[in-house]
């Protein structure tokens, strides 16, 4: 009330105004600068006097003319680095029912705190200033377009609040498969990711630093479709064989006599022209319809394999693909080679070459098996970001790998993401340290207590392996024999399993891609009971924070004070 009372004063430039709180609190507005608040005056107490304090008027000053000390702003001014936050489903984005603007807040202002604990050296040094997250909503541009009012025309009128909650958040996942709502929501992430960046930029001249976007639940698979759709104007991007490039903006296409000469058989475009026969019909041509035309078997066999492998590597989004004709062109492979099924729009540019691409529960691997995908070529990178990071919680619903699409014929964990504090949740390693020795006596695979106590403390975590192997190794011998029984019993099967290379592609610079939170020690006890709640975690998630800080800051050459164990 007493703000409403000060703008109006300010608009009509009328003041003197006296306003009083029911809780008989007077406020008297004497000048946009200066406002007097005057407390109630208490009865007199058991001894009937006063107190003289509590009828003393108090100044409220505006602005900070007469202060002579500065103040601190709380967050270093110098930007090194600028990450665009794209929300999910739904206008809320955690359990306190919070607008993706708040969220994002929480999450800067958890940066924060961690640079000043974390990268304190660096802040001395007066190497680096602090990254700016900024929000990039969707989801009101999504539901301004009219579409709630004709949902709310065919929604049913019992169970009225699941229905509103179902129309205004799950449904966020259909309108992406439609065309028609799938071109306006990546209109509106990439023209805001646009034009916030171009106002940062106004605001911010001196801004030097790179750019870099996260995507929360569909945001990450809004980002990612954006991103697989992006050209370097530096080079030519080809689509090919088992790679995620969708058939948008060509450019130049290779004429049917040109693919014919690619194949050394130009002799037959006469026979093919003379049928009227173009590219698009000569891909839906099958082997009898050649064999009718005339063509002989060896060249009708590099024709259809050359044709259908084009179709295919072209993407089912094309309107004149349909599901039937690209299950049916599948060969005898590992895999089949297809787009990754995104439907037919035109995927808008950014103004920017992002740095890495952060995903947050992200949905990605079930969207890209769904839609057809069953394996990315290792080989495959986004044309204009180098580093993608999927990083979720391990009881996240809604969270899905992205490095066995990758490798399919490797089994291995993801990468465990570092407790901000160190190394590893004490719960965890209590756990597994008994699962370990349980099995290890269980099998008898140990010879004494000493050895069951040493497999308690390994830690057998890809982030951690590397360190305890050396420790392992330097065991006091028992006897020759002894020993390399051992080694050859409980060594070396790890060593095996976690020192072969794995190649998990390029979509993160030949660096891993999924890597997994620790969950609480409360949360051990109930996996669906913190479902949802592991769904929400990220935006306060010290250790997410961290690992995007690390990655962000290795990119300009600054680590961790102490690297995390």
């Amino acid at each position: 009330m007493a703000l409403e009372t000060y703008m109006l004063a300010v608009t009509l430039d009328e003041w003197k105004k006296k306003l009083e709180s029911p809780n008989r609190e007077i406020i008297v507005l004497h000048n946009p600068k200066l406002m007097v608040h005057y407390q109630p005056v208490a009865g007199s107490d058991e001894w009937g006097s006063t107190s003289t304090e509590q009828g003393r008027p108090r100044s409220v000053k505006r602005g900070v003319e007469n202060i002579p000390v500065d103040i601190h702003c709380g967050e270093p001014l110098q930007i090194d680095h600028l990450v665009f936050v794209v929300h999910g489903i739904g206008p809320a984005c955690d359990l306190r029912f919070r607008s993706i603007v708040q969220c994002v807040n929480d999450f800067r202002s958890v940066s924060l705190n961690l640079l000043q604990t974390h990268f304190k050296k660096a802040q001395e040094n007066q190497q680096i200033g602090r990254v700016e997250f900024l929000p990039v909503n969707w989801h009101s541009p999504l539901h301004s377009t009219g579409v709630d009012v004709d949902l709310q025309r065919i929604t049913l009128p019992s169970i009225n609040r699941l229905r509103h909650f179902t129309n205004d958040t799950i449904l966020d996942v259909f309108f992406y498969n439609s065309p028609t709502y799938c071109q306006t929501i990546v209109d509106t992430v990439a023209s805001e990711m646009n034009r916030i960046y171009t106002l940062f930029l106004q605001r911010n001249p001196e801004f030097k630093g790179g750019v870099s976007i996260a995507g929360h639940s569909l945001g990450s698979l809004i980002l990612f479709d954006i991103l697989t759709n992006q050209k370097d104007s530096f080079g030519d991007i080809d689509s090919e064989k088992g790679s995620l490039r969708t058939v948008e903006d060509q450019g130049d296409v290779p004429t049917l006599e040109e693919d014919l000469k690619k194949l050394q058989l130009s002799e037959f475009f006469t026979v093919f022209e003379k049928e009227k026969v173009d590219k698009e019909a000569l891909a839906l041509c099958t082997e009898k319809d050649l064999q009718e035309m005339g063509i002989p078997l060896g060249p009708r066999k590099k024709i259809l394999n050359h044709f259908r492998t084009r179709k295919n590597s072209m993407g089912v989004n094309r309107p004149d693909t349909s599901a039937s004709e690209v299950n049916s062109s599948k060969e005898n492979g590992d895999y089949l080679d297809v787009g990754i099924g995104q439907v037919s729009v035109k995927y808008p540019r950014l103004n920017y070459k992002p740095e890495i691409f952060f995903a947050f529960g992200s949905p990605i691997g079930m969207f890209l098996t769904v839609r057809g995908l069953r394996r990315i070529d290792p080989n495959y990178k986004f044309p204009t970001c180098k580093g993608f990071f999927n990083i979720y919680h391990p009881f996240d619903p809604v969270a899905y790998r992205i490095e066995p699409m990758v490798a399919p014929e490797v089994e291995f964990e993801p990468m465990l993401i570092p407790h901000h504090k160190g190394r590893k949740r004490m719960h965890l390693e209590l756990r597994e340290g008994f699962t370990r020795m349980s099995m290890d006596l269980k099998n008898n695979l140990l010879g004494s207590l000493r050895m069951a106590w040493k497999s308690f403390t390994r830690a057998p975590y890809p982030a951690l392996q590397a360190s305890e192997t050396t420790e392992e190794t330097e065991a006091e011998p028992e006897s020759g024999s002894e020993k390399s029984s051992e080694v050859n019993t409980e060594e070396t099967p790890v060593e095996v399993k976690e020192e072969l290379p794995i190649n998990v592609g390029m979509l993160n610079g030949g660096q891993r891609i999924d890597y997994v939170l620790q969950e609480k020690p409360i949360e051990s006890f109930n996996e669906y009971l913190f479902a949802l709640q592991s769904h929400l975690c990220y935006w306060e998630s010290e250790d997410t924070v961290l690992l995007v800080l690390k990655e962000i800051y290795q990119t300009q050459g600054i680590f961790l004070d102490q690297p995390l164990q």
